[in-house]
């Protein structure tokens, strides 16, 4: 009588566990070896890539979405604390104007000679010599016054209170035209620069106070310097937001 066969026993079937393992440590190679590759990778086009990336995903958050940068709420608190402005002052300015918004035209010197912070009755005034603002004599805002503007309008934006824009000049008398009508045309002009950002015109107002109330000596070119600029006052009274 013939013996049966035996079932079951070795064979392909009892090997499959062997397929498996082997993808296993062909996918933990490959992992290894892309591990490899990335930490080669040179740390300048890294950094590139990350850059580019915050950027486009901050301008989506802050633009897209409408938010404001964080910045200007820090700016927002800064400003309204009116005793503390000699304190806070450069990091005001800091704030207001890092060196990626700054435009190319104007170094950093330029701007801390020619931008000041001072505390009125009202409020604080944020001012701005004409050196940053026109060119020689003129009225018409220069390019890179409207990039400085522009920063200064985000601010005004989110400002609970009333902002006045104040234009004055220097002593000296205008050869053409009066030093009340410059310094209206001054302020004219940042008000519109202000309007074409989408800002209430119910929330500004201009005046235009010529020669009058100095902040430095008329006597001295460097003193007149100072006087020819435009204020722009962030009122504070009756401000709750303290």
């Amino acid at each position: 009588m013939a013996r049966k066969k035996k079932k079951g026993g070795g064979g392909a079937a009892s090997d499959g566990w062997l397929v498996t393992f082997s993808d296993l440590v062909t996918l933990l190679l490959t992992f290894f070896v892309l591990l490899l590759s990335m930490s080669s990778l040179d740390k300048s086009v890294v950094q590139e890539v990350v850059s580019i990336f915050t950027e486009r995903t901050a301008f989506l958050s802050e633009k897209s979405a409408g938010k404001v940068a964080h910045r200007f709420k820090v700016l927002q608190k800064l400003v309204a604390k009116k005793w503390e402005i000699l304190e806070n002052e450069q990091r005001i300015k800091d704030l207001l104007f890092p060196d990626e918004v700054l435009p190319k035209e104007i170094s950093r010197s330029t701007l801390e000679k020619n931008l000041r912070l001072l505390v009125r009755p009202e409020g604080v005034a944020l001012v701005l010599t004409d050196k940053l603002l026109f060119p020689l004599g003129g009225t018409k805002l220069t390019p890179a016054a409207r990039k400085i503007l522009k920063e200064v309008a985000t601010l005004v934006s989110i400002w609970p209170a009333p902002v006045n824009i104040a234009g004055y000049t220097d002593n000296i008398p205008a050869r053409i035209r009066d030093n009340y009508d410059i310094s209206g045309e001054r302020a004219l002009a940042v008000l519109t620069f202000f309007l074409k950002q989408g800002l209430e015109s119910s929330r500004l107002s201009i005046s235009a106070y010529g020669p009058n109330f100095p902040v430095a000596d008329n006597n001295t070119e460097l003193g007149r310097a100072q006087n020819r600029r435009v204020e722009i006052l962030f009122k504070t009274y009756n401000y709750s937001y303290l």
